[in-house]
């Protein structure tokens, strides 16, 4: 047995009264009944947070009750890559997915960083691997590489830039002025790569690639919504073009907040993962969040029990090998080269 095995924390008035603003709000998020369960296991990650000298960085569609109640850090892509580049905690703990504990790791190689769960992938890393990469060099001589963020080290260290949906399309210029040319391979996501293609001159070549949570969207379910429920619709840019353009608004998590502080809708559906509305629900009391969403099974495997253990246990500990770490942090500076100057 490990200790994480024999460690169950337990619910007391003192842990409510300590909590009580931070309870208040988890009971509009989730179920209430859960509510004292979440409080027990956010105490004990907070004292042990503090024992351990560590930060915790939590993407937008983590569980209202790890985004909310034990992160230090939350935010797109992006802004934790930015995050981690800045670190000064001994410690990071990634609450999202292994990419990006990589990412972490790749811009903060001298912390320890930890993934809670070791099955936290992603269909859209899982889609294209380093060998394709040189294949598609091959293919397209002379071609510059832009990756989406979501892919694995070994293939960012294939290519010349990183993105994230927030600056793709700053991305591609800045890399096709660079290498003095007027197309550009991106991948993996063909949608995102189709949508980024639309707000730029540049040509793209794209990669077969999809996210499982977006690819699934329809035209059809955003005209429900609206009609069913008059609501505004926005729209990551990894969904379907035809979903897309039913869309009122089409964006990364982060520009889908600034929207909804620019046009304060009196009700909306985001077309994305389901935890990015929950989260953004105590943000914007005075909005109705309609969810036509799909949850991420990889984003869910991350659990308060297993950032508990990740700290009290130190694992799982993500290194990624020095040879292809060089070639990632690469392409991951100059992604931030772009997000310093533009952000979306």
């Amino acid at each position: 047995m490990t200790r994480q095995d024999a460690f169950r924390p337990r619910w007391t008035p003192e842990i409510a009264e300590r909590h009580a603003a931070l309870g208040a709000r988890l009971e509009q998020l989730v179920p209430c009944l859960e509510v004292p369960l979440h409080l027990a296991w956010i105490d004990a990650i907070q004292q042990l947070k503090r024992e351990r000298g560590a930060v915790i960085m939590a993407h937008s569609y983590q569980s209202p009750e790890i985004f909310h109640g034990v992160a230090d850090i939350t935010g797109d892509s992006l802004a934790l890559a930015q995050a981690a580049a800045t670190c000064e905690a001994d410690t990071i703990v990634l609450c999202g997915v292994h990419f990006m504990a990589e990412t972490a790791k790749i811009l903060a190689p001298d912390r320890t960083v930890l993934i809670p769960d070791l099955e936290a992938g992603c269909s859209l890393a899982a889609s294209i691997t380093a060998d394709d990469v040189r294949a598609l060099r091959a293919r397209h001589p002379g071609l510059p590489v832009v990756s989406y963020v979501n892919t694995t080290a070994a293939v960012k260290a294939e290519s010349d830039a990183c993105c994230t949906s927030a600056n793709a399309s700053e991305v591609v210029e800045a890399v096709a002025a660079e290498f003095g040319v007027d197309t550009v391979i991106f991948l993996p996501d063909r949608f995102l790569g189709a949508h980024v293609a639309s707000q730029t001159q540049i040509r793209l070549v794209l990669w077969d690639g999809s996210c499982e949570v977006h690819e699934t969207f329809t035209a059809q379910q955003v005209r429900h919504t609206r009609e069913q429920f008059h609501a505004r619709v926005v729209a990551h840019p990894e969904c379907p073009p035809e979903v897309l353009a039913e869309a009122d608004f089409v964006g990364s998590t982060t520009a889908m907040g600034s929207w909804l502080e620019r046009e304060k809708p009196e009700r909306v559906a985001l077309i994305t993962e389901c935890s990015m509305a929950d989260n953004l629900k105590s943000r914007f009391p005075g909005i109705e969040f309609v969810k036509p969403c799909n949850l991420c099974p990889y984003m869910q495997r991350i659990t308060l029990p297993n950032i508990h253990a990740s700290l009290l246990e130190r694992k799982y500990v993500v290194e990624v090998p020095a040879g292809i770490a060089a070639g990632a942090r690469r392409a991951l500076e100059r992604m931030l080269a772009v997000g310093r100057r533009d952000r979306v």
